[in-house]
């Protein structure tokens, strides 16, 4: 591929942070054979007849770099991830150009070991973006983080304004956690910011001052790939009917890195917070119960959530229901990660800034403009995402 390009109107690349993990790899797969016409598009919300023709950017112009902290070339990540039954064997050969074309725009990540102040890791990470945008004459790039998750973000007053996080960022401690970091990064280098995964990322109000001084969108956070899904639409039906919830319990099975992550106690803390924001907001704090996550090495790449809710019906008869949700995550995420930066591509073209609400119906604890609660529910969220398409979108 040579270096320079023809900038296109429209031409966008996607900047991975966690560029080597599942999602990401299998969001490059995924895009080559869709946009191939290798398998269909399958849980792809863009690709819906409601969004056909919105001018989005086409799934097969999408351009892939990003930052990782892991070697491990993207090619023997796909290798691995279709060995544990995330797609294909067969895909692979079809697939080879495309995640070598992607392996060669990975850059080495932060960690968290530098020894330089955060000012100068953010503008090396900057860098990077604006050398991809450049080499591949792209007309935007979307950053989204995919990186596993961190605990939540200690209390510190340099995030609580950007003139405050401007004096930190010069001494030699880090003041700013990993996600932050990037998402710093990703501003600095006009892009578009999607959080998936309930780390910190750009919810801190400091970076969310500063997208909103640069016009930035920004969307997140934590993608709504399955339990939660399915409790977003079963939690308004309780609450439609006049059905008094007593209890919503969950546990959670998983392998893969997402779940040796989550077996951090920290960790989990931040995504059993965001599992659980979705319930609070529709029924109430009053509902009893806890979600787990077991990390369980054996299960590799899929997941089981089981969930049991105990709920009051006419002159208090206890009644419950249960339901089992069994998967593969990176699956499941990876077509919405390509949505969301299509989505967040033409809410900028169309001069969008700040967070999208629009963009609430992927993840389970959605970024708002304050003043009102978020909306969690799910046939909500959707038509806000149609009305966006039939006004602003298109």
């Amino acid at each position: 591929m040579s270096d320079t390009r023809t900038r296109e109107a429209g031409r966008t690349g996607v900047w991975f942070v966690g560029a080597r993990g599942s999602v990401a790899t299998t969001a490059v797969v995924g895009a080559a054979a869709v946009g191939a016409g290798l398998v269909p598009p399958t849980g792809m919300v863009a690709e819906l007849d409601e969004f056909r023709n919105a001018g989005l950017p086409s799934v097969d112009g999408l351009v892939f770099g990003g930052h990782d902290v892991t070697d491990t070339p993207l090619p023997k990540r796909a290798e691995q991830l279709a060995a544990g039954g995330v797609f294909p064997q067969a895909l692979l050969a079809a697939v080879a150009e495309a995640l070598e074309a992607a392996d060669r725009e990975i850059r080495p990540g932060a960690g968290t070991g530098a020894d330089q102040p955060q000012r100068e890791t953010a503008a090396a990470l900057t860098e990077d973006i604006a050398s991809f945008r450049d080499r591949h004459g792209l007309d935007q790039v979307v950053v989204v983080d995919v990186c596993s998750t961190e605990p939540p973000a200690a209390p510190n007053p340099a995030h609580d304004s950007l003139d405050a996080l401007e004096r930190a960022l010069g001494e030699p401690c880090g003041v700013l956690p990993p996600s932050s970091l990037y998402a710093y990064a990703a501003l600095l280098a006009d892009c578009g910011h999607v959080g998936f995964t309930p780390s910190p990322g750009i919810r801190l109000p400091a970076l969310r001052e500063l997208a909103e001084l640069r016009g930035l969108p920004y969307a997140g956070s934590d993608g709504k790939t399955g339990e939660t899904l399915v409790r977003t639409a079963l939690g308004p039906m309780f609450a439609h009917r006049g059905l008094r919830v007593r209890s919503w319990s969950g546990t959670n099975l998983l392998g893969g890195g997402d779940g040796a992550t989550l077996a951090d106690p920290e960790a989990a803390l931040s995504k059993n917070t965001s599992k659980r924001s979705g319930l609070t907001a529709m029924l109430g704090d009053q509902v009893e119960g806890l979600t787990h996550i077991d990390y369980v090495p054996s299960m590799g790449e899929l997941k089981t959530a089981w969930d049991h809710i105990a709920f009051d019906g006419f002159l208090g008869t206890a009644m419950t229901l249960q339901f089992t949700w069994q998967g593969v995550d990176s699956a499941l995420a990876a077509p919405l990660v390509l949505d969301l930066a299509r989505f967040l591509a033409r809410a900028r073209e169309h001069g969008a800034g700040g967070p999208q609400e629009q963009l609430g119906f992927f993840f389970k604890d959605p970024v708002h403009a304050g003043g009102a609660p978020a909306e969690h529910r799910l046939v909500t969220q959707f038509e806000a995402l149609r009305a966006w398409y039939a006004g602003d979108g298109r």
